[in-house]
């Protein structure tokens, strides 16, 4: 499993306790090329100062073997609050190598483990849920909130939005405020992609 993490330098290292997990589908894990989702990763570090880690994934047993060892194993980066999802799909289902997996099957894979953590989905896709399908992952998963936007990919990618969002999480952690916030700065983003946030 490849896997990639972008911090700070140990001395800065130590006084960041805000991380971001990012886990992006891709053809194959095998492969070590340099996707533009490390390269945002770096700058959300340079800039921001949030340090994150990342991973891919192929099938959906890597996604949820990643995230199992995370939620499990990963005692040094417990303090992320932000699961960064860069996964094609449609509407309520994310696509992994050519095959759909619904919210519903999401959730029932990950029940219980998102406890307090927000779900953000690049535009890679649309997140489109219903209120019943919304309630129903936040409510098996545990999950704080599911967030993304209702228009996809289009030449105009979410990754500046995405980065704005993240560094604003680590000034406030009032959710509600940060989307608020988010708004406010960056209104006409948040219009072009639709920004959406289920909780």
């Amino acid at each position: 499993m490849l896997e990639k993490r972008h911090q700070l330098p140990q001395n800065q290292c130590t006084d960041t306790d805000y991380f971001i997990y990012c886990l992006e589908a891709v053809d194959a894990i095998e492969t070590h090329t340099v996707t533009d989702t490390q390269k945002n990763l770096e700058q959300l570090t340079l800039e921001y100062g949030v340090a994150s880690i990342y991973n891919t994934c192929d099938t959906i047993e890597g996604l949820e073997t990643s995230l199992n060892t995370l939620v499990l194993d990963d005692h040094n980066f417990t303090n992320y609050e932000i699961i960064y999802m860069i996964i094609s799909g449609e509407a309520n289902s994310i696509c992994i190598n050519n095959y759909y997996y619904s919210f519903q099957e999401l959730a029932e894979l990950f029940e219980g483990k998102l406890a307090g953590k927000i779900l953000h989905f690049s535009n890679a896709k649309v997140l489109d849920l219903d209120a019943e399908d919304a309630q129903y992952f936040i409510d098996i998963t545990n999950a704080r909130a599911v967030s993304g936007y209702g228009f996809a990919y289009n030449g105009v990618s979410s990754a500046n939005l995405d980065k704005a969002f993240f560094n604003l999480f680590k000034e406030d952690g009032d959710m509600l405020a940060v989307v608020e916030a988010l708004h406010k700065k960056y209104y006409k983003a948040c219009k072009l992609l639709d920004f959406r946030l289920y909780y």
